[in-house]
């Protein structure tokens, strides 16, 4: 007997198979998205590729270094000469100006060297009267001298005519030989004394000689003690120590009271009218680089700001042939290092704005081609 079949039951096989296209549905919509996927990944790789391209282009016209800081001029301030400090006129960041005041020691010592040095340059000035005075005694016993070799001369003169009429008066024996004697005797003196006379002019020329060396000594020593009078009104200005430029003031380590040495470092001022860049570059991106390539500059406390500026000048040597202990590759084992080398950046204008201080990290970029 054969089953009767109902409606549903004859519907239901066709209601079970339809699932079987949904597979269908999916792999529609899968094949619809495909080719925006790979638009968008070809757009990717266009976009890498230009900037890719771009940074290649810039790589090629341009070589970087973040091995760069700022620099500029750093005084110290170092005392002349020692002492006590009375007083410290500045404070740490404070803009100086060139002459003002910085610091004050104890001047009573280098005064007292000065009141020492004046007595002893009026002494060697009085010397030096007296070494004049010496000269022109000196010079009047020469005249006096001389004066009596000519009395002597004159005397000598009248007794050798006496002597001759004498020894014809006594040749007749009109006169006795004792007047003849005395004539001649006289005559003998004052030969005696001519001679005397004449060896006082070679003494007293003499003295007059020592005299005036006397007097260079004198003017020399004079000459001695005023340096060491002006050397002594040096030392006391040495002990007020002033800016030697504009600047401003920075780690100050000196106090009042303290007790300085020559040499010794109170203090830095920091130069504030200029600054510039010491760019360290590979010794392998220098073949193009010159003297007056455009550089830009951007500094690490201006993420938002470039710098314009130039190369003034590329160092004659590496930065490691400076150091304390350069490099001997000649000994031990040799390890290839690439070497730096010191570039010198100036910049084009100064920013008021975004004022540069030395030290600062910076990242340099040197257009070379």
């Amino acid at each position: 007997m054969a089953t009767p079949v109902h409606p549903d039951q004859a519907a239901a096989p066709r209601h079970a198979s339809a699932p079987a296209y949904e597979p269908e549905v999916e792999e529609q919509e899968s094949r619809s998205k495909r080719p925006i996927m790979f638009i968008i990944l070809a757009l990717v790789l266009l976009v890498g590729g230009y900037f890719g391209y771009q940074r290649y282009q810039f790589g090629q016209t341009h070589e970087e270094t973040d091995d760069a800081q700022v620099e500029g001029d750093v005084y110290p301030i170092l005392p002349r000469v020692g002492g006590p400090v009375l007083e410290v006129k500045v404070q740490d960041n404070q803009p100086v100006k060139k002459g003002d005041v910085l610091i004050v020691l104890d001047a009573a010592d280098y005064q007292q060297r000065i009141n020492a040095a004046e007595a002893a340059l009026a002494a060697a000035q009085a010397n030096v009267v007296a070494a004049r005075a010496g000269v022109s005694t000196a010079s009047a016993t020469v005249g006096s001298a001389t004066a009596t070799i000519g009395v002597s001369d004159a005397t000598r003169a009248k007794l050798e005519k006496d002597l001759k009429r004498s020894a014809f008066l006594r040749k007749e024996d009109i006169i006795p030989q004792s007047e003849y004697d005395a004539v001649q005797a006289n005559l003998k003196s004052t030969s005696a004394q001519r001679a005397t006379a004449q060896q006082q002019v070679q003494v007293a020329r003499q003295q007059v000689v020592a005299a005036q060396q006397q007097v260079a000594v004198a003017q020399a020593v004079v000459k001695q003690r005023q340096a060491d009078l002006d050397n002594a009104k040096l030392q006391l200005s040495y002990t007020t120590i002033t800016a030697p430029g504009n600047g401003i003031v920075s780690k100050k380590n000196v106090q009042p009271g303290q007790v300085v040495s020559p040499g010794q470092q109170l203090m830095g001022l920091v130069a504030s009218e200029q600054t510039w860049v010491i760019a360290n570059f590979k010794e392998t991106q220098l073949g193009n680089m010159k003297v007056n390539q455009p550089v830009t500059v951007e500094v690490d406390a201006y993420p938002d700001q470039e710098f314009e500026g130039h190369i003034e000048s590329l160092s004659a040597a590496t930065g490691a042939r400076f150091a304390l202990l350069p490099p001997d590759n000649a000994s031990g084992n040799f390890v290839k290092v690439t070497q730096r080398v010191p570039v010198k950046i100036v910049l084009d204008k100064v920013d008021p704005q975004h004022p540069l201080r030395a030290g600062m990290s910076v990242t340099a970029t040197v257009k070379v081609k």
